[in-house]
């Protein structure tokens, strides 16, 4: 949590308002398919109540039942959309900074033996990133901001940890991201690889909440 006795990052800080690209493209689409949602919503009203025209068919009540799953689906996605939308990496000399809403952290270079680049493919055309942040030493697995930025994997070398920090990236986040961090850090920089589809995972939620269970926020 930011407060006046927390460092900030230095006023020239180059910022990348992840948040704010994922909504722009993230909110048309949960709109469009809530809309969806509320025609199959209406259309299984006029049926309930007879007051459809023609006669109700096995595919339609199935068509309706899949808009209505879309819907869902829309409302579903809208949420984390709408509450990333202020996500935003600051970096500066002195490491890259982390803000949610409120909340912000940083990951100091001072504490980084290493930062890669990944990349996989997703779907027929696209790419998805990951900037892999591999510390000098133990890191908190658990700690209550970043904890599900930790990644228990093979390194991308051997004298690397296995745990680090990986941060998703999208297509167009990845280029000012990776260039601001070179201009800042060559000497960690390890450059880039493609891992296999997929590569970008799930943190470890049942690890941390077996390891946090009876600890007070």
């Amino acid at each position: 949590m930011s407060s006046p006795r927390m460092p900030s990052p230095a006023p020239n800080a180059t910022v990348i308002r992840v948040g704010r690209r994922s909504a722009m493209t993230g909110l048309p689409c949960s709109i469009v398919l809530m809309a969806i949602g509320a025609v199959g919503i209406f259309g299984a009203v006029l049926v309930a109540t007879g007051k459809q025209k023609g006669e109700v068919t096995v595919t339609g009540v199935v068509g309706l039942a899949f808009a209505v799953a879309l819907g869902v689906l829309g409302v579903i996605l809208l949420i984390p959309f709408w509450a990333n939308r202020r996500n935003r990496i600051l970096i500066d000399h002195t490491g890259l900074w982390l803000e949610k809403g409120d909340l912000r952290n940083v990951i100091a270079w001072n504490t980084l033996a290493g930062v890669a680049l990944y990349w996989s493919e997703f779907g027929r055309k696209g790419k998805i990133y990951s900037l892999e942040l591999y510390p000098t030493g133990p890191i908190d697995r658990d700690d209550p901001h970043l904890w599900g930025l930790v990644r228990d994997e093979e390194p991308l070398h051997p004298g690397l940890p296995r745990l680090r920090h990986r941060i998703p990236l999208t297509a167009p986040n990845q280029r000012p991201v990776v260039e601001t961090v070179q201009r800042y850090v060559p000497q960690i920089w390890l450059g880039e690889s493609q891992r296999a589809a997929g590569h970008i995972g799930h943190p470890d939620a049942r690890g941390h909440r077996q390891r946090t269970r009876g600890r007070t926020p």
